[in-house]
């Protein structure tokens, strides 16, 4: 991270315990060791020297991660994002999608499951993001599963913490998916339907954010296969 970015990073940050023996390596070279991991892709065990040992690093990941931290840098990142953008601070619009990826051999028979129509055994993401692509959800299951019923998780976690209630979706979300977010959500599912006289490659109005956002994920190669054991490890 370049000391901009540490400036407004390190608020967010718990503060260090005022008891018992003092934190041995800074914090913006376990972030940088954080970050590292996820765009290189590589197993935690096989982390540069340059950085603190790879056992604090990954303490100090699952501590961030189950205190809430990562999420709520996230939210607080996205709200300034948006207001430079002159958006309001939370969206009340997203969009909805969906991408396979294959699961290695660490993925668990139980978490994982085989998607027919792209021909790939491993687990699903679901995404919402806002209508400028910020990530507001990610629901992982199987592979197996059918878009418009694994969306129906997605949608439920987005209605619940966020005040989004108009959601575009490509043709793999329409059906009864479209009924059941209005009756039971109060959510609007807008079908972006391609254009009867299509020919050839075309840029779908808001469909493309949801698929310009999946790209910008598989961008980082600890993202682009599912390497971990448990479904709420490979989450962007």
């Amino acid at each position: 991270m370049t000391d901009a970015e540490w400036e407004i990073i390190e608020p967010m940050l718990p503060s260090p315990q005022w008891m018992g023996r003092p934190e041995k390596h800074g914090r913006p070279a376990v972030i940088d060791a954080i970050l590292y991991v996820v765009r290189t892709g590589c197993p935690w065990r096989y982390l540069s020297v340059d950085f603190p040992p790879w056992q604090t690093v990954y303490a100090h990941f699952t501590r961030l991660n189950n205190r809430g931290v990562t999420e709520w840098i996230l939210t607080e990142l996205h709200e300034e994002v948006r207001l430079a953008r002159g958006r309001q601070p939370e969206p009340t619009a997203g969009i909805i999608d969906s991408q396979s990826i294959k699961g290695s051999d660490t993925v668990p028979r139980d978490s994982r499951g085989y998607d027919a129509g792209k021909k790939i055994n491993g687990r699903k993401r679901l995404i919402v993001t806002d209508t400028l692509g910020l990530l507001v959800t990610v629901w992982v299951l199987a592979a197996s599963w059918q878009d418009r019923d694994g969306a129906k998780g997605a949608l439920l976690a987005t209605c619940a913490a966020t005040p989004i209630r108009h959601v575009f979706a490509d043709t793999g979300f329409a059906g009864r998916l479209v009924d059941w977010a209005r009756d039971l959500l109060r959510t609007t599912v807008e079908i972006v339907r391609e254009p009867a006289d299509q020919r050839g490659f075309v840029v779908h109005p808001r469909r493309w954010v949801g698929e310009r956002t999946l790209a910008w994920i598989t961008a980082h190669r600890r993202l682009a296969r599912d390497y971990e054991t448990y479904p709420a490890h490979p989450r962007p």
